[in-house]
């Protein structure tokens, strides 16, 4: 599979032939990881464009709230028309819920299968007629998705599983799939300080990390990556032992499970 550079280390744009700078597509760009994804791409010589409900520092912005299918299609044929070739997707937008099913409410987790999941697939089948051979998707998940916490999980585990079929489906098409899981990370829509103490709060880690390993992951071709990667036994110890995780997990919890 050829694969495609997204500019140099020195920030200079990477060699495009007839086409100037390589297009990239970025969801939830006006903050946190996708704020800070926007500048990288943007210091390698890459044409952003930039989807979002707020402004964002992207070459172009589009308002667009990824949850509304009809939205994000009416963005992606606005888009297609001005840049028919799309180098790099990346489905970045997502909301938190802390909390588990019992106290979150039916609202919170609809919201957060809408835009973290079906925001993941709306944004991907919008703008496929744009991505070829050589081009790369990136869903950017949480390892979060690997474990089992209530509906932020769900809606990342579901995420998870899109984007490894996507990977599977795309292949025949040259098309790269990329599934980053970060841990815990500090960013405005999700501020992680209010429930760490100080000595946990080291474990928080900052967007520059996660865009450094993302934008790693697209130029060496790596399909699933962790941030950090000593957040991957949290995975495993789901996948191999789900009931002891269930048991540790259900005593240890401080908070009793409300009356139903």
């Amino acid at each position: 599979m050829t694969r495609r550079s997204f500019g140099t280390a020195s920030g200079a744009p990477a060699e495009t032939g007839d086409r100037g700078l390589r297009v990239a597509v970025v969801t939830g760009a006006s903050s946190g990881i996708g704020a800070e994804l926007v500048r990288a791409l943007k210091a390698r010589g890459t044409l952003v464009v930039g989807l979002s409900r707020r402004a964002s520092e992207a070459d172009e912005h589009e308002e667009c709230d990824v949850a509304d299918r009809e939205a994000v299609e009416a963005v992606a044929t606005r888009v297609l028309a001005r840049h028919p070739q799309i180098d790099l997707l990346v489905c970045n937008a997502g909301v938190g819920a802390r909390g588990n099913y019992l106290d979150a409410g039916a609202d919170k987790i609809e919201q957060v299968m809408r835009v973290n999941y079906l925001g993941s697939v709306w944004s991907t089948l919008a703008f496929l007629p744009g991505l070829g051979r050589g081009s790369h998707v990136v869903n950017v998940v949480s390892v979060a998705g690997t474990v089992a916490v209530g509906p932020y999980s769900a809606s990342k585990h579901a995420q998870i599983a899109f984007s490894r079929s996507l990977a599977v489906e795309l292949a025949p098409r040259g098309i790269m799939v990329h599934t980053i899981n970060p841990g815990f990370v500090e960013t405005d829509g999700f501020p992680q300080r209010p429930h760490f103490g100080p000595l946990l709060y080291r474990l928080v880690i900052k967007p520059p990390l996660v865009v450094s390993r993302l934008l790693d992951a697209v130029d060496k071709g790596k399909r699933e990556i962790v941030v950090p990667r000593w957040y991957r036994p949290a995975g495993w110890a789901q996948a191999l032992a789900p009931g002891l995780v269930a048991s540790v997990r259900a005593r240890t919890s401080r908070r009793p499970p409300r009356s139903l």
